[in-house]
């Protein structure tokens, strides 16, 4: 038995089918959006991509933790 996915990255299969972008190209607009803030860059995915809440908090706080390397 494998372990489930948890976390932020739980959310990844249900992004991709849902908005039919790779989780890379989300994570490329995130890192070359000129907005640092967290909540900023859920705003943003939100009002300019069409994202929930959930989907956009999960891509955010996934890639934020990755380029800091936690």
């Amino acid at each position: 038995m494998t372990d489930a996915v948890k976390g932020p990255a739980s959310y990844f299969p249900s992004i991709e089918k849902k908005y039919g972008r790779p989780i890379a190209e989300w994570k490329d607009l995130i890192r070359s959006s000129p907005l640092a803030k967290h909540m900023e860059l859920v705003n943003w995915l939100k009002s300019e991509h069409g994202l929930g809440h959930g989907h956009a908090n999960a891509l955010v706080a996934h890639t934020l933790a990755e380029d800091s390397g936690k």
